[in-house]
């Protein structure tokens, strides 16, 4: 199955959709919860195909795709949401600005979720995405403290120190700290 957060920088096959592609000026505020209420998630796994079978997306399929991405903001404000998947979220949502304009960055989500008369949600207008930004910078510590409560110190020391090595060993093992709490397990055991 492939992956849908690979969708979210690529330069996907809807560029030649300009109004979905395109990034305007943003202008309006959001208002309304419907973006961090993941229990409105429709099912969306008739999109996903795989090789033998390409599935054909629709210009509606592509806008719940982007609705879909928008909804795992809202797990960042779960203790239990995986470290990894917290750290991909973030930083998918604070990426480099020159990338705001790509298909499915977090910027072009709003604007097509908030704009487009295909869109699961009620019509919002464009919203500005530093507000949102802004919105999770002021709850992420709160967040990412209850997350890291789950870890060991040393844990929560390396990804106060260095997140970006973290997220490194996240990327390419996401079973890392788990494998790192065995080592330390099976080393304490054999000097116990």
């Amino acid at each position: 199955m492939p992956d849908i957060n690979a969708h979210r920088q690529a330069d996907g096959p809807y560029t030649d959709m300009p109004h979905l592609a395109a990034a305007p000026a943003w202008s309006a505020q959001l208002g309304t919860p419907w973006l961090f209420d993941s229990e409105t998630t429709p099912c969306t796994s008739h999109l996903l195909g795989n090789d033998e079978n390409p599935v054909d997306w629709t210009e509606e399929d592509v806008v719940y795709l982007h609705w879909r991405l928008l909804q795992d903001v809202s797990s960042l404000s779960d203790p239990d949401t995986p470290l990894e998947d917290k750290l991909d979220t973030l930083r998918w949502v604070f990426t480099e600005r020159e990338k705001d304009g790509r298909p499915f960055s977090f910027t072009s989500c709003l604007r097509v979720v908030g704009c487009s008369p295909l869109s699961p949600i009620p019509y919002c207008g464009l919203v500005d995405p530093e507000e949102i930004r802004d919105h999770i910078r002021a709850g992420l510590r709160v967040w990412m403290s209850e997350t890291l409560a789950r870890y060991p110190q040393w844990v929560r020391d390396a990804v106060q120190r260095n997140p970006e090595w973290v997220e490194q060993r996240l990327t390419k093992n996401p079973q890392w700290i788990n494998e790192q709490l065995k080592k330390l397990t099976v080393q304490s055991d054999l000097f116990a």
